[in-house]
């Protein structure tokens, strides 16, 4: 399986860190943000990576040859201008060339969700998405049914819900966790250019009937080191991600 890496991002949210230092070199624990993924990747047998670039890109491309790309195939997908998560995504569909469904993992996230696991929900759902989710209070939710199967997207902070498969009972609220798998089929699908976010596409896309699944990781831990507030625990979350689990389940 291959995998791409989000990391072109700005990193905003952890100004003045991010104005000399990309968001994906953040170190913890003595190792850049982006170390964790693709070491994580890595042991689980994932050896072909693209990692998508922009703010103080020759940083992050300068990390990766200093540590010969880590011993296994890391390519760079360099964005001019910021292209968000579909634009990114669609820029790099080059690379996943083998037909099988692909990861793709927020450079800020931490978690040791089970991908084998949740690779084979991907294929027995016959997916063309899987999104990993999760119970958790937050201001966005997305919206599934019974079969967790993506029905709609809600925000609380704007007051906002978008239902796209209309059910007769409730929807479940999970959020996303940053984690994704892909078939290569969804390429074919996307007709928006240029810069766009792959949240419209997919409630888009489920709305047409194709298949997007959460799958729920209620069990699994996780962390968005994308914030001040949650960069200063992340050292203590990999000391306790470490002693609980060492294959993700």
């Amino acid at each position: 399986m291959k995998a791409m890496i989000l990391a072109a991002g700005m990193g905003t949210r952890l100004r003045p860190l991010t104005d000399t230092t990309p968001k994906a070199l953040i170190p913890v624990n003595g190792k850049p943000l982006l170390q964790h993924v693709i070491e994580k990747l890595k042991a689980l047998g994932i050896v072909e990576i693209i990692v998508n670039v922009h703010h103080l890109a020759e940083q992050v491309v300068r990390f990766i040859e200093e540590n010969h790309s880590f011993g296994i195939r890391v390519e760079i997908s360099h964005e001019d201008t910021i292209l968000d998560t579909g634009g990114g995504l669609q820029k790099a569909a080059w690379f996943f060339d083998d037909g099988q469904p692909f990861l793709l993992h927020n450079v800020d996230i931490l978690t040791n969700v089970n991908i084998p696991e949740m690779l084979a929900w991907h294929k027995q759902k016959q997916a063309l998405v899987t999104l990993a989710v999760r119970k958790r209070q937050t201001s966005r939710y997305f919206l599934f049914d019974r079969q967790n199967r993506l029905c709609g997207w809600e925000s609380l902070k704007d007051n906002e819900k978008k239902i796209i498969v209309p059910q007769d009972g409730d929807l479940q609220r999970f959020s996303f966790m940053g984690v994704h798998l892909i078939s290569p089929h969804l390429f074919s699908l996307l007709k928006t250019k240029g810069a766009f976010s792959i949240v419209p596409a997919y409630l888009e896309l489920a709305g047409q009937g194709e298949k997007i699944f959460g799958y729920p990781a209620n069990h699994c831990k996780w962390m968005d080191v994308g914030r001040p507030e949650t960069l200063k625990q992340a050292s203590g979350f990999l000391t306790n991600q470490r002693d609980h689990s060492s294959h993700g389940g």
